[in-house]
């Protein structure tokens, strides 16, 4: 498979400029597509669970190198050898896709031809059925121009042979399409995700889990569950942080308290003029048990 976003004015100023994200089976150019605002994670996602759910899963998916699908690894990740995975290309392991990226327009030029073609007639009956909505486009390209344009286009495979895997049920579906991250956990048992505050609800009394993190899952529509030692966890958002007194924190997470001297403060001055102060020091310095030395 090829898949690539196209970035165009479709609705031609009717609606928002956006992105059409295609996938074509590079053995029959059999094409599956979806019109969204940008090329993003969940873009990506949806036109691909459109493909498994008519075709099953592919073997392979050839893209460009954009941090949506592949990226590269940071220098910190080389030293430790690991391999950068994005939220999609996490799909896709679990979904046994191996994502191929592209150096160049050129080596996935199947899709790109396809992004002409959709350019060329996609936009004129958009134009004729006055479609001004990225929802309407996408009921359209469902059920009128995806069926025509394949049984147009499609072409025989050099081999009868259908690699594609089976289709994943729709519980599977649902632990493989979502966005995965990990976060530390404090010792209240409070964890910060994407500026929010989650205070979690073991079921089960529990010493503070040290240094410990937890799985936070999202789904596209907002649904969000939390996860710790593989079991599903309950938790509150909390509209602020619960803030402990001083005395409870330990002596590295105190606050520490910085004072400014004020601008006629004798450290502001010159050396002439720390003299006089200095001497004051020395005087009242055995009043309240404070060392000195003398100066010169």
């Amino acid at each position: 498979m090829q898949g690539d976003g196209s970035f165009h004015d479709w609705l031609e100023g009717r609606g928002p400029r956006g992105c059409l994200m295609d996938m074509v089976d590079d053995a029959t150019s059999q094409t599956q597509a979806r019109m969204g605002k940008e090329e993003t994670i969940w873009a990506a996602a949806n036109v691909l669970q459109a493909w498994i759910g008519k075709y099953g899963v592919p073997r392979a998916l050839y893209t460009d190198w954009k941090n949506v699908y592949k990226r590269k690894a940071t220098p910190a990740e080389q030293l430790q050898g690991k391999v950068p995975v994005t939220q999609f290309g996490r799909m896709c392991q679990k979904l046994g896709i191996r994502i191929i990226a592209a150096s160049s327009p050129q080596a996935k030029g199947r899709v790109e031809r396809t992004h002409g073609v959709h350019q060329d007639r996609l936009i004129k009956k958009l134009r004729r059925k006055k479609i001004a909505s990225y929802e309407a486009a996408n009921e359209y390209l469902e059920k009128q121009y995806l069926p025509e344009h394949n049984r147009r286009f499609v072409r025989v495979a050099a081999k009868a042979e259908n690699y594609h895997g089976r289709k994943p049920t729709a519980r599977e579906r649902r632990e493989i399409f979502r966005l995965e991250t990990e976060r530390r956990i404090s010792n209240d048992w409070v964890i910060r995700h994407e500026g929010r505050y989650l205070q979690l609800k073991p079921g089960q009394q529990r010493y503070g889990p040290t240094q410990s993190k937890a799985r936070v899952c999202e789904w596209e529509d907002g649904t969000m569950e939390v996860y710790y030692r593989g079991e599903r966890i309950a938790f509150a958002e909390l509209k602020e942080p619960i803030q402990k007194p001083p005395q409870l924190l330990p002596p590295a997470a105190r606050a520490i308290v910085v004072r400014k001297p004020k601008k006629d403060h004798p450290w502001r001055q010159g050396w002439q003029k720390m003299r006089p102060w200095f001497s004051n020091q020395a005087i009242a310095a055995p009043l309240v048990g404070i060392r000195t030395y003398a100066s010169p």
